[in-house]
């Protein structure tokens, strides 16, 4: 009988699902990295933070999962 529940979890579950992006504007980059806005846009025009993406005029938005790699990889280094 574990035999049979093992082998029905390991058949719900899907193998190279994709998440679903999310977008997150500069209040929630600003939480998530703990650095001011004026950081945030100094090491972006150094190459040394994710560019943020234009939805509009006055709407810029980062990639979550490439801030969350910009994290770790802060983490990771000290």
């Amino acid at each position: 009988m574990t035999n049979d529940v093992a082998k029905i979890e390991d058949d719900d579950v899907q193998v190279g699902v994709a998440r679903p992006q999310r977008l997150l504007r500069l209040p929630e980059v600003m939480h998530r990295v703990g650095l001011k806005r004026s950081a945030i846009y100094q090491r972006m025009s150094e190459g040394r933070f994710p560019k943020s993406r234009s939805l509009g005029l006055k709407c810029a938005v980062w990639v979550e999962s490439e801030v969350e790699e910009w994290v770790s990889n802060v983490v990771s280094i000290d």
